[in-house]
C-alpha cells in the first residue's frame, strides 16, 4: 500500500468528451470512489474535459455529466480515457457513429493534452472500450499492447498497436480494458496496485462483482501457441512481393500520381510516384510534409497495382490499397481492416520519361 502522503496528492481524472460511453465513464468513478471511501484516503477523482467546466452530452443522445475542470495532464495519478457510445456497424459513418465520435474528439482540443498525458512519466495513462482506439489514432499506441472492444481488435492492430485478448492488458504506465464493462476491471486492477488487494478485494465485495480474467502484461514464459488473430505472436510480416517487370507494367504505372482518398472525414490530396530502380519498381506517397514509402508493391495484369501504406491523417492506419490503372487515371479502394473502405481516385501528373 501507498505512503499515506502520496495517497493523499493522488489525483483520478476521467475524461469526457462530447459522445462518450457513460458506462465507461460510470463504471470506473464507482470504483474508484468506493475505493476512496473504504480506504479512508482523500485523493480526487473527477470528471475533467478539455474545456474546461461544462456538461458535457455522452452518446446516443444521452444524458450529459458535469466536467469540474479542466484535464491536468502534467499532474501524478490516473487519467482514464472512455470510449464513445454510438452505432458500430463497420460501414456506418454517420453522425453518431462509434467511429464518427472518435474522430471528432482526437480533432479537438482534447488530443494534445492526451500526447502530454501519455509523455508524463508520474501519470499512468488507462482506457476502457474505444478509449484505446483513440489514442491509437493518433499514434500513441504504435508498437504497445493493448486491448479494446472486440469490433476494434483488427482496427486496433491496423493503426500499429498489438492487440491483446484479454480483460485487462497492462504495458508499462498503459493500461487498456476491453469492451464496456471491462471498465469495471480496469478500475479494481489499478486500486489494487495503488491501494492493495484488500481495498480492491473490498469493493469488489460492495459491488456484488467478482473483477475477471487474468491482467496481461508482456511477462513470463510465452506460450507455445499463441498466434491466433488478436494474439500477440501473430505479427508475421509477409515479404514483399516483387511485381512484374515487363515494361508494359512499368508504363501502365509508372509516373507521379495526384490521389484524392474520400475518407469519412473528408477528402485527403495525395501524391504517389512511382518510379523504377535497381529493376524493381518504388513507390512513395507524399501527404503534407510526411513521405512514406510503399510496401508490398505488386502490379497484376498490367495494369491492377495494390500496396499496403502506414498513414497518419486522418488517423495512424495501416491501408490496403487495390487500384486499377485506365490511361493516365486510376480508381480503386483504400481499406483497414473493419473500418469503412474509401475510395481512391488518380491523375497522372506526367508521363515518365
Amino acid at each position: 500500500m501507498k505512503e499515506k502522503g502520496r495517497v493523499a496528492m493522488f489525483n483520478i481524472q476521467i475524461v469526457l468528451f462530447d459522445g462518450f460511453d457513460l458506462m465507461d465513464a460510470i463504471g470506473p468513478y464507482e470504483v474508484f470512489t468506493a475505493a476512496n471511501m473504504l480506504s479512508g484516503s482523500d485523493f480526487q477523482v473527477n470528471f475533467v474535459s478539455a474545456e474546461g467546466t461544462r456538461i458535457v452530452p455522452s452518446g446516443m443522445n444521452g444524458p450529459g455529466l458535469p466536467a469540474s475542470g479542466f484535464i491536468d495532464p502534467d499532474c501524478g495519478g490516473i487519467l482514464l480515457i472512455p470510449g464513445a457510445m454510438g452505432k458500430v456497424g463497420p460501414e456506418d459513418t454517420s453522425e453518431d457513429s462509434v467511429m464518427t465520435q472518435l474522430l471528432r474528439a482526437k480533432e479537438s482540443a482534447l488530443m494534445p493534452m492526451l500526447r502530454q498525458a501519455v509523455s508524463n512519466e508520474k501519470m499512468t495513462v488507462s482506457t476502457v472500450c474505444g478509449g484505446a482506439m483513440l489514442l491509437a489514432m493518433d499514434g500513441l499506441l504504435e508498437d504497445r499492447y493493448a486491448v479494446t472492444h472486440v469490433l476494434g481488435m483488427e482496427a486496433l492492430r491496423a493503426m500499429g498497436a498489438k492487440p491483446v485478448s484479454a480483460r485487462v492488458v497492462v504495458d508499462g504506465r498503459l493500461v487498456t480494458g476491453g469492451g464496456v464493462t471491462s471498465g469495471l476491471d480496469v478500475a479494481l486492477y489499478l486500486v489494487e496496485r495503488e491501494w492493495g488487494p484488500r481495498i480492491s478485494h473490498a469493493v469488489e465485495q460492495l459491488f456484488e462483482y467478482e473483477r475477471r480474467g487474468t491482467v496481461w502484461t508482456e511477462a513470463g514464459i510465452a506460450p507455445l501457441e499463441h498466434s491466433k488473430p488478436g494474439d500477440p505472436g501473430d505479427e508475421r510480416e509477409l515479404d514483399p512481393v516483387r511485381p512484374e517487370r515487363t515494361k508494359e507494367s512499368l508504363r501502365a504505372i509508372e509516373g507521379i500520381w495526384d490521389l484524392t482518398i474520400s475518407t469519412p472525414v473528408g477528402k485527403l490530396p495525395v501524391v504517389m510516384t512511382i518510379s523504377k530502380a535497381n529493376g524493381t519498381v518504388r513507390g512513395t506517397f507524399r501527404q503534407g510534409d510526411e513521405i512514406s514509402e510503399c510496401t508490398d508493391l505488386h502490379i497484376q495484369n498490367g495494369s491492377e497495382l495494390t500496396w499496403s501504406l502506414r498513414v497518419k491523417k486522418p488517423m495512424r492506419l495501416q491501408l490496403k490499397f487495390a487500384v486499377t490503372v485506365d490511361g493516365d487515371r486510376l480508381s480503386g479502394t483504400a481499406t483497414a481492416k473493419m473500418l469503412p473502405s474509401s475510395k481512391v481516385q488518380g491523375i497522372r501528373r506526367r508521363e515518365p520519361s
